[in-house]
């Protein structure tokens, strides 16, 4: 045996190791804005135990590049899931990783949340192939020496490779049994470890059977109603009142706006005296404006808005829903409108294959899309065409539709506001002051400011053919633009003069629905979310979905006093929003958060709203058991 590759197997086996744990310190900075210590020693264990197997079952003379190689790629894990949780605010789970091909469709949005930190996971391997390569110039043709190993320093080091193996075992076991049960996934990762918490996410996914349900869906149906009714909810619908709007748009054409990365705080704001979102304060001061509603998006993003919108039903927080069912049939609004006569298009400028909209809109039930090949690209960002172009294509389309005489539901998903938000200078509708010029925040508000812009070129397009007067038209935003880490609520404080607050104001989405004939604007201030969008639109339409056997997981907000919507993924699973407070849970209830949405101040005493607490996690659950249970297409 050559000593002094033994020895040198030792030395690399330790030094890779100790840089291991301290990416996984690092990791946890990134992640926590902490380092927790005594739940370091869960980071440490499975290192102990993957380092102690691949000391054991490599041969001597490979120990090295196999140590470095596994060091690579482990490093590019704790990169990727750096970049991960700074582009959306989570920590990813291995299932993340099926949806990586998405990240090519949006790299200059990824790319520009990769930090200058983030590549500190990188210096150590730079470091060794640079010493390597030098070790074997200066070197050349010198024969190599031996290193005298003592067999007593042998034991010793097989001693710990045996305690890095047993230990690293038993407290990996330990922290993955000690920390499955708790439901705020942020708290869960921190105690478990991040290579523990993959484990975790392993187990938890066997145990929800995958993606395929067992059981009745007849019984999920019932249980969920038997929760719904047992919940004051206050649903005049519910108390077999005829619903207030009911009808009122019966026979409409129903357009949907999706608007991307669209927060509400930028409504009835102004920048150097210049209104950012003119078009859309016009249209909520003249139809109905819901100004608390929020965002419960799960891993799609666009497409898990676009799937609740028109399913009513909360996305599983694990996968994207276009990617996890979109092999099913949906109950849904362009399939329950199908069966009403209508037509149902969607329109996208982006490839349909993106977030697996081949499947998904199929899943829905659309009549048609239009992707990428159907709308002129005037390159306005990576995806291609501009909103303009989308509504320009959009209008044409509707206005063949409305000759054939039938009523039809048209969705449209804008890309224009898409992060990095970079809006080419001849698109610019507004002027910056300077100390936002080239900042993320004057890069966003010129965004929407252009987003905004491109709508009221829709309505001009809508009112020359004929259609406005004749539809429903409803804006609502899909997600947050603004990342904390990157734009904070002092500096959004600064040029708005508005308070901000990093959850509630960065969740606060718009939702304003024009409706023909209606007299006077109207403010409908309870709280709301996506899946409380096909309910409503229902209601308005003159559908009953108890009447056609449909079971949704939000209300209309049209007819109900006080609501509770459930979040997860972006906020840890058990986190909701009521007509008072956003809450966030610790490892439970009783050491949460509460924050007012009135005041956006802090709330001490939140124990009465233990019950919907409670209730919303049965509600996520029976979501996720009944959508599993739908057929497969």
């Amino acid at each position: 045996m050559n000593k002094r590759k033994f020895g040198l197997g030792r030395v690399h086996f330790y030094s890779v190791t100790g840089l291991l744990l301290l990416k996984l310190l690092l990791l946890r900075m990134l992640f926590f804005d902490r380092i927790a210590w005594g739940w370091v020693a869960a980071d440490a264990a499975p290192v102990l135990l993957i380092m102690g197997i691949l000391y054991i079952l490599t041969p001597v003379r490979l120990k090295t590049a196999v140590f470095w190689t596994f060091n690579g790629l482990f490093s590019l894990l704790f990169f990727a899931a750096s970049v991960y949780f700074n582009h959306f605010g989570s920590v990813p789970t291995y299932l993340a990783l099926y949806e990586l091909d998405q990240v090519f469709e949006v790299k200059e949005s990824v790319g520009s949340t990769i930090q200058p930190i983030d590549y500190l996971f990188f210096v150590d391997i730079v470091v060794f192939l640079g010493v390597t390569v030098f070790r074997k110039w200066s070197r050349g043709s010198s024969p190599t020496r031996n290193t005298y190993i003592s067999p007593a320093a042998r034991r010793v080091h097989l001693v710990v490779i045996l305690v890095a193996i047993i230990g690293g075992l038993s407290l990996s076991t330990y922290s993955i049994q000690a920390t499955k049960g708790i439901a705020n996934e942020l708290v869960q990762a921190e105690s478990a470890g991040f290579l523990n918490y993959e484990v975790v996410a392993v187990v938890k996914n066997k145990e929800d059977s995958g993606l395929i349900g067992t059981g009745d869906i007849r019984e999920t149906i019932a249980k969920v109603a038997a929760l719904k009714s047992a919940y004051e909810f206050n649903d005049q619908a519910a108390t077999g009142v005829p619903p207030a709007y009911f009808g009122a748009q019966k026979g409409k054409n129903l357009i949907v706006i999706q608007l991307e990365a669209f927060q509400n705080f930028a409504l009835f704001q102004s920048l150097g005296g210049q209104e950012i979102t003119p078009v859309l304060n016009k249209l909520a001061k003249e139809g109905m404006y819901f100004p608390h509603v929020f965002q419960q998006i799960g891993p799609g993003n666009t497409s898990d808005a676009e799937f609740m919108s028109n399913t009513s039903i909360y996305p599983i927080g694990s996968e994207a829903m276009s990617t996890a069912f979109g092999d099913r049939v949906l109950p849904s609004l362009p399939r329950l409108l199908t069966d009403k006569g209508y037509n149902s298009y969607t329109f996208h400028v982006n490839k349909v294959g993106f977030w697996n909209r081949r499947e998904l809109y199929p899943a829905l039930g659309f009549t048609s899309y239009f992707d990428e090949q159907y709308f002129k690209n005037d390159k306005f960002n990576a995806f291609g065409a501009s909103d303009e172009q989308l509504y320009i294509t959009g209008v044409d389309k509707l206005s063949e539709l409305k000759k054939e005489g039938k009523p039809f539901y048209a969705q449209f998903i804008t890309v224009s506001s898409h992060h990095p938000f970079k809006v080419p200078d001849s698109f610019k509708k507004i002027t910056v002051p300077d100390p936002l010029k080239g900042e993320m925040l004057g890069n966003y508000l010129t965004a929407l400011n252009y987003a905004d812009y491109a709508v009221g070129t829709l309505i001009e397009g809508l009112k020359k053919n004929g259609l406005w007067d004749n539809s429903v038209v409803v804006f609502y935003g899909d997600h947050f633009g603004l990342q904390p880490k990157v734009v904070n609520s002092a500096q959004i404080n600064e040029a708005l003069g508005i308070k901000y607050d990093d959850r509630i104001s960065r969740y606060n989405i718009p939702l304003i629905m024009h409706m023909p004939g209606l007299e006077k604007g109207q403010v409908v201030d309870s709280t709301g979310g996506q899946v409380d969008l096909m309910p409503t639109l229902a209601n308005l339409l003159g559908v009953s979905l108890q009447e056609e056997g449909y079971t949704v997981f939000g209300h209309d907000l049209l007819n109900i006093d006080r609501n509770v919507i459930g979040m997860r993924y972006y906020l840890p699973t058990g986190s909701f929003l009521n007509n008072d407070i956003l809450f966030v849970p610790g490892k439970s209830f009783e050491d949460g958060v509460a924050v007012s949405l009135k005041t956006l101040e802090p709330v001490a005493d939140y124990s009465k709203y233990k019950d919907d607490y409670t209730y919303i996690m049965k509600l996520m659950r029976l979501s996720d058991e009944y959508v599993k249970l739908l057929p497969q297409r």
